[in-house]
């Protein structure tokens, strides 16, 4: 999948988000992967993305400049792969 900015997407319900210093943790209990969201500007994006909120909207709520907000689609477009977010209403299983 590429993530676009009219998608609307939500943290796997299997998806544990883990605060640290540098950022957090996202754990699934499904998958038993572990990833690392290495800068809390993006730990805001993906707790903004509700299963309500665009990708737009989340970068917008999570005040993201406008020159960075490629490399964050590009991030969340590699949890989306990762199955540690998801698109909404798509099924739990793999």
């Amino acid at each position: 999948m590429t993530v676009a900015l009219a998608d609307v997407l939500e943290l796997h319900p299997s998806v544990s988000l883990r605060p640290e210093r540098f950022g957090a943790l996202a754990y699934s209990f499904d998958t038993r992967k572990l990833s690392f969201l290495k800068h809390p500007d993006l730990v805001r994006v993906v707790e903004a993305l509700d299963g309500t909120r665009t990708v737009e909207e989340a970068l917008v709520a999570a005040d993201v400049d406008p020159a960075r907000r490629a490399s964050f689609v590009r991030a969340i477009d590699t949890l989306v792969t990762s199955r540690m977010v998801r698109p909404v209403g798509a099924p739990d299983a793999a």
